[in-house]
């Protein structure tokens, strides 16, 4: 009788077991492919920190919204303008208004993500207005961070990936010339002359 009771039990167990609900997975990195003109960045994204961004960002690469877009900012200590000094290139379309709405600030106190070498993060006026421009840092650049000093609200900027392959390619582009004259005088300096094609930006 008591094996019996064992397995009823046992029974009842595992069947109580499989009505459990299931706890969702945190989503796993996604990989994405930057094709440029001076070779192919491989971006790792990070949905489980920063959901927002990196559904806006594989939002671009699906529709190949940024297919034809461009690098074509370099900034490092000999050019930067702010006192803040960052060494980063900046890419995306180049304009205003990006062809997707603005998505929310996603902070680096939030996400728990840093701005450390090969970080892509996404390019802001005030908080809230992220879209089609993005950054990829070369070195460590704890300014941008959460409380950093580069921006004056504080709020840093949205890191939401890493470069995990073409770090040669982020580099040739940091050390392309750059025109001397900018129609903004915060930008002078730092616009490339001749921006690096990004042909294709999608999935692996």
């Amino acid at each position: 009788m008591r094996n019996v009771i064992r397995r009823f039990d046992r029974r009842r167990l595992v069947a109580g077991l499989l009505t459990l609900p299931l706890v969702a997975a945190a989503p796993a990195p996604v990989r994405v492919t930057m094709r440029t003109a001076l070779g192919p960045i491989v971006i790792e994204l990070y949905p489980a920190k920063a959901p927002i961004s990196v559904a806006n960002f594989l939002a671009h690469a699906d529709r190949h919204l940024l297919d034809g877009g461009s690098f074509y900012r370099t900034v490092g200590p000999w050019n930067d303008n702010n006192p803040a000094t960052i060494s980063v290139i900046q890419g995306g379309l180049n304009r205003d208004e990006g062809p997707l709405p603005a998505i929310a600030h996603e902070t680096t106190r939030v996400t728990g993500l840093r701005h450390a070498d090969g970080v892509i993060s996404m390019a802001r006026d005030a908080p809230g207005t992220a879209g089609a421009e993005f950054f990829i840092c070369i070195g460590d650049n704890p300014a941008l961070d959460f409380g950093g000093a580069r921006n004056p609200d504080g709020q840093g900027f949205a890191a939401f990936g890493r470069v995990v392959e073409g770090m040669d390619v982020v580099r040739k582009i940091h050390k392309a010339p750059a025109v001397s004259s900018a129609s903004d005088p915060y930008l002078k300096g730092q616009m490339i002359e001749k921006p690096v094609m990004i042909q294709k930006l999608s999935r692996n």
